[in-house]
């Protein structure tokens, strides 16, 4: 007799439970109805339609274009190389938001307002798969930008960040499925703006870089937190040079950080094993300077979109194996301090 998660016992020792509710997991021996049930209510159960492969939606939040922050929501597959398009629009033009999402949901928290000027606690959400404006979703837990971002499937991360004030060093969570206010999960090491999140695996959400606002200087440490439960964050390993206004992807393996300012914009590109600690590995060069880009990634390519000089570049990298990006096509809108995420990154698989 086993016991299963949700309390459910089975005597059938031959029954695995799925990994996912994607329609192409495997689900072998044979359940009862109320067992079926019980792991569809996890989200664990098999559905029809319910493709991963299928999905690799790049979504592009915000930003700043020289007049303000901007409503702009652009879309682009993320499995082959394109210029984007439009898919709706924010409820209000801000710039420095961090966005997340799941295979569902992409949801885009805080940001800075230019009218009345300020950082907002404002959390939206759309569904990727109509496209349309955003839908409230809840609040922060404070006024932040120039935050980061994580998820896996079921929950979503905003951590650092600022008041405008001061930085921040709270991270807070929300269930993507579900809509509400942030929930208080633990805090990273030291109050820091201009983080770069974007870097998670299933299980961790990775961070690095900032503006380090107890030091008073910018940090190269990268630091971590296990999504599914609560806490404060542990160390990680550090990048190569401190470094800040950072982009963010990663396959469920990988993580890459590029597109972000190394005393100014740079080219640089790093990658780290999520699964483990340790210090940076360079992974090659963008195919132009900046930083205050978004990143975003699909089952193979990661893209790097925007950044400072207003840009509408978008480069690709393959995350599997190092190298310099490539172009991949433009944004509709050029701009920076912009918020990105996909449907189908590292934190999904």
């Amino acid at each position: 007799m086993t016991r299963y998660l949700g309390g459910l016992i089975t005597k059938d020792e031959s029954l695995v439970i799925p990994a996912n509710n994607y329609e192409n997991t495997s689900a072998p021996g044979v359940w009862t109805l109320e067992e079926a049930q019980m792991l569809a209510k996890q989200g664990l159960w098999p559905t029809p339609g319910n493709s991963y492969v299928t999905q690799q939606i790049g979504l592009f939040f915000g930003g700043h274009a020289g007049s303000g922050g901007q409503n702009y929501i652009d879309q682009r597959n993320l499995a082959s190389t394109g210029n984007a398009s439009d898919f709706g629009d924010m409820s209000v033009g801000k710039y420095y938001n961090a966005a997340l999402g799941n295979n569902t949901r992409a949801v885009v928290g805080g940001g800075y307002i230019s009218s009345p000027s300020g950082p907002i606690n404002v959390i939206e959400y759309v569904t990727f798969a109509s496209a349309g404006n955003t839908t409230d979703f809840g609040n922060l837990t404070e006024n932040n930008f120039t935050l980061a971002s994580g998820s896996n499937r079921t929950r979503g991360l905003f951590l650092g960040g600022s008041t405008a004030a001061s930085g921040v060093n709270t991270i807070s969570y929300i269930t993507i499925a579900s809509t509400g206010d942030a929930t208080d999960f633990g805090d990273i090491s030291a109050r820091t703006s201009y983080i770069t999140g974007g870097l998670c695996s299933p299980t961790r959400s990775v961070v690095a870089g900032g503006l380090n606002e107890d030091a008073g200087a910018f940090t190269n440490v990268i630091q971590y937190v296990t999504i599914a439960s609560t806490g404060n964050a542990s160390d990680f390993g550090d990048a190569s040079s401190s470094f800040y206004s950072g982009a963010g992807l990663s396959s469920s393996t990988r993580g890459i950080y590029g597109a972000g300012g190394w005393t100014s914009a740079a080219v640089t590109m790093e990658y780290i094993t999520i699964a483990s600690t340790g210090n940076y590995t360079d992974f090659g060069d963008l195919t132009v300077a900046r930083l205050g880009g978004g990143g975003a990634a699909g089952s193979v390519y990661g893209v790097f979109a925007g950044g400072s000089g207003y840009s509408d570049v978008m480069d690709y990298v393959t995350i599997a194996s190092a190298g310099n990006a490539t172009d991949f096509g433009d944004l509709v809108n050029a701009r920076t301090a912009l918020g990105g995420c996909s449907s189908s990154h590292g934190g999904l698989q």
